[in-house]
């Protein structure tokens, strides 16, 4: 049997899959099982944030699996705690970190985090989060009911009481009361549709909830680790949250969650735990990852990149504005509106029969995660096919 057909056996049916079977790639280049050739604007939804093939990566978890894969927690992990060390000294804020193994994890800490502290600090008890409607913060239990999309609810309950959704970060005020712990929110929301939050709402919604010792936490599995330019989007808002949750392109490709927080006291030894989180190979993955993602921004390469691919998307934009109504997103974290569903669909197939690889994302909008580390020539090529694939409807 072929893929497809193993796949069709053996494989519950909980992804609407492309007709296509990628079997290597080259930072943003794929090659498919028939030897087709595709730009990639997608890595695997903002995971390969290095790149297809990078050959820093592949040899420092190859120099590092002959070695040691795993260990357990029970025990010191020297890549962990220099994993940690990258990613506090990158973000600026004096934080701790905890390794789990994805963003869903991640933010299952950041809630776990924030229901500690209310249960620690204030009469009545505090256990009441905040969160946008058009959120996403993963798919276990808990994480799908802080989510904000109704439809993400249906079959999975009864859920875990306490979750909040605002329709925007001005009714968030309005929303608090003496059992409210934390608001959890994404800077830009990804499979929301991109949507980047007001820059001047966010800090001001930080002053007030710091004022009321209610926890900021910011998800961000998806902005983190330059997607937006700066190492977090909390960075690029300049403020300082209480919490942070990373995941997708930390790993480069490696599957990893990290949540980070200036509550350093918060957990004791039994709190929370993993038995995969930052292990030897995730944490040596992370070091190499945040280590080359640091010369690339230190060289000037990854602004001039975002720049790059920003004026490319602009004239993509333009030339085709009776399909898209808006250019949305922050750096390499972009997106398109489309008119409607029917021509989103439309667009990623004939994107992708012309190869190019790109993504829906909720609102009806064409979601741009490229490779951080994409080059000029590989913006030029897909956008070139871009063009064709929308000359071809």
């Amino acid at each position: 049997m072929n893929t497809q057909e193993l796949d069709k056996k053996y494989i519950l049916p909980t992804y609407a899959r492309a007709d296509v079977e990628f079997v290597s790639g080259q930072n943003a280049r794929l090659v498919d099982a028939n030897g087709k050739k595709y730009i990639d604007f997608t890595a695997g939804i903002g995971v390969i944030s290095v790149g297809h093939g990078n050959k820093r990566l592949t040899d420092a978890i190859c120099a590092q699996i002959q070695n040691m894969m795993h260990m357990s927690n029970l025990y010191y992990i020297a890549p962990q705690a220099k994993a940690a060390q990258k990613i506090v000294e990158a973000s600026g804020y004096d934080m701790m970190c905890f390794f789990g193994n994805s963003g869903a994890e991640a933010n299952e800490g950041a809630i776990k985090i924030a229901r500690k502290y209310g249960e620690k600090n204030g009469q009545p008890k505090k256990y009441k989060i905040i969160t946008l409607n058009h959120s996403f913060h993963g798919r276990t239990i808990t994480t799908v009911k802080a989510t904000g999309q109704a439809s993400m609810h249906n079959y999975f309950g009864p859920f875990p009481d306490g979750f909040v959704y605002a329709n925007g970060i001005e009714e968030i005020e309005g929303l608090l009361d003496d059992h409210t712990v934390a608001v959890m929110i994404e800077l830009v929301q990804g499979e929301g549709g991109v949507q980047p939050l007001d820059k001047a709402k966010v800090q001001a919604l930080a002053k007030m909830l710091k004022e009321r010792d209610i926890l900021l936490m910011i998800d961000e599995v998806q902005t983190g680790v330059y997607r937006t330019g700066k190492f977090l989007a909390s960075n690029y808002y300049d403020i300082e949250p209480d919490v942070i949750t990373l995941a997708k392109g930390v790993g480069g490709g490696v599957a990893v969650g990290v949540v980070m927080t200036s509550l350093k006291d918060i957990f004791s030894a039994g709190d929370h735990g993993s038995t995969f989180g930052g292990n030897n190979l995730s944490t040596t993955a992370i070091c190499e990852v945040i280590d080359i993602l640091n010369e690339y921004d230190a060289s000037g390469a990854l602004q001039e990149g975002i720049s790059y691919f920003d004026t490319a998307l602009e004239a993509f934009y333009s030339a085709h504005t009776d399909l898209f109504t808006q250019k949305v997103g922050i750096g390499m974290m972009a997106g398109l509106r489309a008119i409607d569903a029917e021509t989103l669909a439309k667009v990623i197939n004939a994107a992708r029969a012309h190869g190019v690889m790109v993504l829906k994302a909720g609102r009806n909008t064409l979601r741009f995660l490229p490779p951080l580390t994409i080059t000029k020539e590989e913006i030029d090529e897909g956008f070139i096919s871009l063009h064709t694939a929308i000359s071809s409807l």
